[in-house]
């Protein structure tokens, strides 16, 4: 599914038109970054928890040359952990 399959989706659910379907999915997107960037988690119950996960630095190898060592920065990333009406869906 794509993201203009999507919105055609909100707005046939939803009986609102597709231009207002696509201000939707930008304003849930938008608030998630928002959370996410103040380390925040968002948890929808029965969905899943939208969370941050921080990354140590650490050292590596370059694959195209594994004797050069380099280092590799801290980073955070985002994390879904899905809930259980979602996993139920699944299975």
């Amino acid at each position: 599914m794509t993201k203009s399959d999507l919105i055609d989706a909100i707005a046939a659910d939803t009986g609102l038109t597709k231009a207002d379907a696509d201000r939707c999915l930008k304003s849930f997107t938008s608030n998630v970054e928002s959370a996410l960037k103040r380390g925040d988690s968002l948890t929808l119950i029965g969905f899943g928890t939208f969370s941050v996960s921080n990354r140590a630095a650490r050292t590596g190898r370059n694959p195209q040359n594994p004797s050069q060592i380099i280092n590799i920065p801290a980073s955070r990333s985002a994390k879904f952990k899905a809930g259980s009406k979602l996993k139920s869906a699944l299975n």
